[in-house]
């Protein structure tokens, strides 16, 4: 006997970004997922019935009058498996927020009982103002998972926060959150700062030290946290991955630049999660020029000095309550190493894995041994990165208790 599809309803309100939904839709189809589409009234004057209809195989309305027999506007949200509003407009937010039932969407979400999830969509001037953001706050308070907007070109020759993200990335979260279920959310209300990818120390302006970190594993830890309600805040160092849909991104290239970046985000973070690898040195002094090869000579020494250690700064300086997770990237006697390192560094947890050519770099599979200060050892065998990044926000949620309201509702209505 076949296991029934993922019944998911997605809900489309009235934004430009609606195009872009039509491929979020195609990728849950396409993996397996029942989906029915809710568009409001005027969502269907970016994209049409047709399409939306041809695309998930079934008919579409915005209205509750249509198919009463079947009692859509209770059903619907009954039924659901997940609930995901993309785009999520600040009219959206706001109906939601203030608990309106005027069209079959609302009404859907007011009888959902599964995860919803909202994509907000906007310009930067509607993101930022204090009713949305109030707004925003209230349905994180009662439940729902409020995808932080990207930033980036938005409608006309406006910039800055309030652009979906990618549709690939919301169908992360989609998945993510689905894979939980009704009880995902123990992350609601923190404030979580990832470190990730590999830092780059230049020698001169063509070449530096570097490392081969692909930032697969801290994006796969800012992914799930996210999909669990927390806040993040992702400083990454020099990759090629698409940004994580709902996470702050934070570029940086050296060591220095991490250190000063990954400070600043811990001020008020309730854990800290160093996966990135951050060279241990760099070179003592800078070329300005490109250093040239000598005929008949042999290249100078590059002299080495030490880069700040950020994971024992943390460690020292962290603020009460605050969760601090090492990453521990080994060659040989990992276990050893690791627990030397744990006791050196000061953090709570210290993820060990054994790294090498083909081993763990690049790679979409992970396996390792995490290390507790509490004397505790947990085992994950080889599996998906995003596998290992469940169980170390499961031991992080552990050390932190119970989900917390989010910081800004107490300025709501």
């Amino acid at each position: 006997m076949t296991s029934p599809k993922p019944r998911v309803v997605l809900g489309v309100s009235a934004g430009i970004a609606a195009y872009k939904v039509c491929e979020l839709l195609r990728r849950l189809t396409e993996s397996g997922h029942d989906v029915t589409v809710v568009p409001t009234e005027d969502a269907l004057r970016f994209v049409g019935e047709p399409t939306w209809a041809a695309l998930s195989g079934k008919p579409v309305s915005p209205r509750v009058w249509d198919g009463v027999a079947d009692v859509p506007h209770v059903r619907l949200g009954q039924e659901a498996d997940l609930v995901f509003v993309a785009p999520a407009t600040a009219d959206l937010l706001a109906r939601a927020a203030a608990g309106l039932a005027d069209d079959l969407l609302t009404n859907t979400l007011l009888t959902a009982r599964c995860p919803v999830v909202f994509a907000p969509a906007m310009h930067t001037e509607m993101w930022e103002h204090p009713a949305t953001q109030a707004n925003v706050a209230t349905l994180r308070a009662r439940g729902a998972v409020v995808v932080e907007p990207a930033s980036g070109r938005l409608t006309g020759r406006d910039t800055g926060p309030g652009r979906l993200p990618e549709p690939a990335e919301l169908f992360e979260v989609a998945r993510h959150v689905l894979a939980r279920g009704p009880a995902g959310r123990d992350l609601a209300g923190r404030h979580v700062v990832v470190s990730a990818g590999g830092t780059r120390e230049p020698i001169d302006p063509v070449r530096f030290i570097g490392n081969r970190s692909s930032g697969l594993q801290g994006y796969a830890l800012a992914r799930t946290a996210v999909a669990r309600g927390a806040r993040v805040t992702l400083v990454s160092a020099n990759v090629a991955l698409p940004d994580p849909a709902g996470a702050r991104i934070v570029p940086v290239g050296s060591a220095e630049e991490m250190h000063k970046a990954v400070l600043a985000a811990a001020g008020d973070a309730d854990a800290v999660v160093m996966a990135a690898a951050v060279a241990d040195f760099r070179p003592a002094g800078y070329r300005g020029t490109k250093i040239k090869k000598t005929e008949g000579a042999e290249p100078e020494p590059i002299r080495l000095t030490k880069n700040p250690d950020i994971l024992a700064e943390l460690g020292r300086t962290r603020r009460p309550g605050q969760v601090v997770v090492g990453f521990a990237a080994e060659t040989d006697n990992a276990l050893e190493n690791g627990r030397a390192k744990l006791a050196r560094k000061g953090c709570d947890l210290l993820v060990v894995n054994e790294v090498g050519e083909n081993l763990t770099f690049g790679r979409p599979d992970n396996e390792a041994v995490i290390l507790g200060a509490d004397g505790s050892q947990t085992e994950v065998p080889r599996g998906a990165k995003e596998d290992l990044a469940e169980v170390v926000w499961d031991l992080v949620a552990a050390r932190l208790g119970a989900p917390q309201a989010d910081e800004s509702e107490e300025d709501g209505p």
